[in-house]
């Protein structure tokens, strides 16, 4: 069975370079990469890296010692390309009641030895929360191209 979805659960660590305790922005990004790449690799059944990654806007910082969740989900494939959306939430150790820290779409590819991206499988979503999502990156991939 291929996997759509996956979410990493961890306590955040405390580093040297983390002010105040908060864990830093490349450190949170580096998650993200960690949990898209997952979805990725296990969609196109072979390694893959990534193309882009969208608008990372911090809405909460993570502080060391939060439990940490980075949801990533595969969310539109094209013929050669994988977008995945991925949030992370964080909050106290104790408590279900996360704060969304940020979210994006990343877009990844699998390359083959000349580093061409492959063709990927069709993704087709069945649940109207991953139609929804998927409409939305097709609007940002849309209102991304150049109008000539």
């Amino acid at each position: 069975m291929t996997t759509t979805s996956t979410i990493l659960r961890f306590v955040a660590e405390a580093s040297a370079d983390s002010p105040g305790g908060r864990v830093a922005a490349g450190t949170v990004m580096k998650w993200i990469d960690e949990a898209a790449a997952v979805v990725a690799h296990q969609w196109a059944k072979s390694p893959c890296v990534a193309a882009s990654f969208g608008k990372i806007r911090f809405a909460h910082p993570v502080v060391a010692g939060a439990l940490v969740e980075v949801e990533a989900r595969l969310a539109y494939t094209g013929t050669t390309s994988m977008n995945i959306f991925i949030e992370v939430r964080s909050g106290p150790q104790i408590s279900e009641a996360y704060q969304e820290v940020t979210h994006c779409v990343a877009v990844f590819v699998s390359p083959d030895k000349h580093g061409t991206p492959r063709p990927v499988d069709t993704w087709t979503p069945e649940t109207p929360g991953d139609m929804a999502l998927a409409q939305l990156v097709r609007n940002q991939i849309e209102a991304g191209r150049p109008t000539h």
